[in-house]
């Protein structure tokens, strides 16, 4: 039986993607930390932790790998309706531990969150650092919905959304799609696919194929969107 890799604490290597198990789909290693190197290693070499209280940090890299290109969205006729609607007021790192929090709250279908505290601390750590972000979807000034990520370079990889009230975490991805075709993001990251997904636009493409984008993409040479330079609060669609 094919065997993970244990990660050592004090070495930020990664096993080589071919490495990982196709069942479960993507699993390629245990253990480790989630410092703030050892994650943005992982995610620029197209990894991602994903993992419940109770188990040891796991790191996947599934094949095929789901994304969405971001001119590629989907806007059904009635979220078209919504998003000119003006309901929704979209802000861009102005709650980003909010948004953690509610991402990480059970949903109704499980009573587990893979958001642990664990991963809560390291991703607040990202977005002090400059690397994570979030995307929210508020009314009348009540945080109704919205997502976070990670961005390195010009990708961003996706990693949860929330919402409190009908198509709020829709409003926030398609705006998040609108920005980054704007900053020349080549896709979003979107790790596993699924209905919810699919529905917004997501296709999947194989691994090797992730790997040569994030390899273009991520590089330290390579376009960088200017997160900084964001309007912290959007206008109208």
């Amino acid at each position: 039986m094919k065997q993970i890799k244990w990660l050592d604490a004090d070495s930020l290597e990664f096993p080589p993607l071919d490495e990982a198990l196709a069942e479960p789909d993507g699993l390629l290693a245990a253990g480790g930390d989630l410092s703030p190197e050892r994650l943005l290693l992982a995610y620029k070499s197209g990894i991602f932790p994903w993992y419940e209280e109770g188990q040891p940090i796991l790191w996947w890299s599934p094949d095929p790998r789901a994304i969405v290109f971001p001119q590629n969205v989907r806007i059904t006729r009635s979220l078209n309706r919504t998003l000119r609607s003006g309901e929704f007021e979209i802000r861009i790192d102005t709650r980003f531990e909010e948004v953690l929090n509610h991402c990480s709250e059970p949903r109704a279908y499980t009573d587990g969150t893979w958001i642990t505290d664990e991963m809560k601390t390291a991703y607040n750590h990202l977005f002090q650092l400059g690397y994570a972000h979030s995307v929210e979807t508020f009314v009348r000034d009540e945080l109704v919905g919205g997502l976070y990520g990670v961005g390195i370079g010009s990708i961003f990889f996706g990693e949860s959304m929330f919402h409190h009230q009908t198509d709020a975490s829709k409003v926030a991805f398609a705006w998040l799609c609108r920005l980054l075709q704007q900053e020349r993001c080549p896709l979003i990251d979107c790790q596993v696919g699924n209905a919810h997904l699919t529905s917004l636009g997501a296709i999947h493409i194989p691994r090797k194929r992730f790997e040569t984008y994030i390899a273009r993409y991520c590089a330290h040479n390579a376009h960088q969107i200017a997160w900084d330079a964001l309007p912290s609060r959007i206008g109208a669609w």
